[in-house]
């Protein structure tokens, strides 16, 4: 495993062939000819070093998984990735924001006769969300509290591209419980 002064001697330019005394590896090597900028491309999106590097860990992370080092495009692969999952983080924490602003507001006069309707319908809503199987129920909570598909599919251990079948599917299941 890489260890922090392996980063830093990476981030400063100074690359070492060896690594404790073998060759690196060609994920190692690309990890440290990249990381920096990688890191830097986060920092200039989010303004927070912590939240860089985290960026930075899911992107190598990710990478790790799904690309090959020996690929000619993998430094394009990082760069982009690293703006995109930023650019996430950003967004996610403005959708954050906007709910938690949204759960404060003083509640405004209304009519007693639209509050009773109001209340009858969140307990129909609760009750069918209770004769739904968990999973669906679950989607459909996360989904309508403004979550999206990514933070969906973390929450859930699923992939990001699974939730929107996964939510139209629930939303079927729903609807036929209401008419029922």
């Amino acid at each position: 495993m890489l260890n922090a002064p392996a980063f830093d001697q990476g981030v400063t330019g100074e690359r070492p062939a060896r690594v404790s005394g073998r060759v690196a590896d060609p994920f190692e090597r690309l990890f440290r000819d990249e990381y920096g900028k990688v890191l830097a491309i986060a920092h200039r999106v989010l303004q927070d070093r912590a939240g860089a590097e985290d960026v930075a860990q899911e992107v190598f992370l990710d990478f790790h998984r799904r690309q090959s080092p020996y690929s000619e495009r993998a430094a394009g692969w990082l760069h982009a990735a690293a703006a995109h999952v930023a650019l996430n983080r950003v967004r996610g924490e403005r959708r954050r924001s906007r709910r938690e602003a949204a759960g404060f507001e003083p509640a405004q006069a209304q009519d007693p006769a639209d509050l009773v309707e109001e209340v009858e319908r969140r307990r129909q809503v609760r009750a069918v969300l209770g004769r739904l199987p968990e999973r669906s129920a679950a989607l459909l909570a996360l989904r309508y509290s403004g979550l999206s598909y990514a933070e969906i599919a973390a929450a859930m251990g699923t992939r990001t591209t699974n939730v929107g079948t996964m939510l139209r599917r629930a939303e079927a299941a729903f609807r036929k419980e209401v008419e029922k």
